[in-house]
């Protein structure tokens, strides 16, 4: 999958591009360009103990939208939180992975729109973020992945989980945990094909776990994250976090340090079997 790596050596244009790319570089994080068979992917990585486990920052939609029916020419989010987030993680191997068409080499997206709007959740993104995962656990030579998604991110890196057998952990902020829900709460019309949180949260259940959830998102609200972590296994909600004094987009880097300390939620499975076998036999007498 991965047919070339390019490391940068132009500039691009843009203030999403120019803070990112000097966010980066102050604290040692070197941009590099991941070809996969979809489009090109950036990163953004600094490894400092090979063979360590790898943790990854998935960005969100970013600037895919002007307005509800004008798509972006360039979704490069414009101010470069998820990215900040990956530089105050004190993981010995960080990296971040922008999203299709995101802080792209010629700061020109080089895939089809649809890849950052109706098809942004496609098997076909999912398929190109993995590659470019399993680029950086060479780079790393790393055995282990630690998956954090923010936003529309979040539900990539579930995606993702759900497919590999090397996720360590996974956590997510205010995460974008089903896409459909969200969308009819938003009022915008569905896209097709859209991945289905039954199905992914089932198969993520296994993985240590932590949702962070803003205290007042009005772009993804709590219910979502709730029911994305009953369906996942965990009937008490013991996986979330309400993170007083965030919004969707503001309060996360104060707060993130001691985020990262909270330990992550790991299903009892004795306990779930017990549960199992009594409701078993509760139907049984009837």
């Amino acid at each position: 999958m991965i047919a070339a790596i390019l490391t940068s050596g132009c500039a691009t244009t843009g203030a999403g591009y120019r803070v990112a790319d000097i966010t980066a570089s102050e604290h040692y994080f070197k941009k590099e360009f991941v070809k996969t068979d979809l489009c090109t992917l950036t990163v953004f990585h600094n490894f400092t103990r090979p063979n360590t486990q790898l943790t990854v920052y998935i960005e969100g939609d970013g600037m895919a939208w002007r307005s509800r029916r004008e798509l972006s020419e360039d979704p490069t989010p414009r101010h470069p939180l998820v990215l900040s987030l990956a530089i105050m993680d004190p993981s010995e191997n960080t990296a971040y992975l922008a999203r299709p068409g995101q802080l792209t080499l010629l700061a020109k997206p080089d895939c089809d729109p649809a890849y950052w709007s109706g098809k942004r959740f496609s098997m076909e993104v999912i398929s190109a973020m993995n590659s470019a995962v399993d680029h950086l656990k060479s780079e790393s030579r790393s055995k282990e992945v630690n998956l954090i998604g923010y936003s529309g991110g979040a539900i990539i890196a579930v995606m993702m989980a759900a497919q590999r057998n090397d996720v360590a952990s996974l956590r997510t902020i205010s995460g974008n945990l089903d896409p459909e829900t969200v969308n009819l709460y938003h009022g915008v019309a569905p896209m097709d094909g859209l991945p289905d949180p039954i199905d992914h949260s089932v198969k993520i259940g296994p993985i240590p776990q932590r949702h962070f959830a803003a205290e007042n998102d009005r772009v993804i609200p709590f219910y979502i994250t709730r029911s994305f972590a009953e369906k996942a296994g965990d009937k008490e909600g013991e996986s979330i976090t309400v993170v007083k004094g965030t919004t969707h987009y503001f309060g996360w880097q104060k707060a993130w340090p001691s985020l990262l300390d909270l330990p992550l939620y790991k299903i009892d499975r004795a306990k779930r079997q017990v549960e199992k076998n009594q409701k078993e036999t509760v139907l049984s007498t009837f």
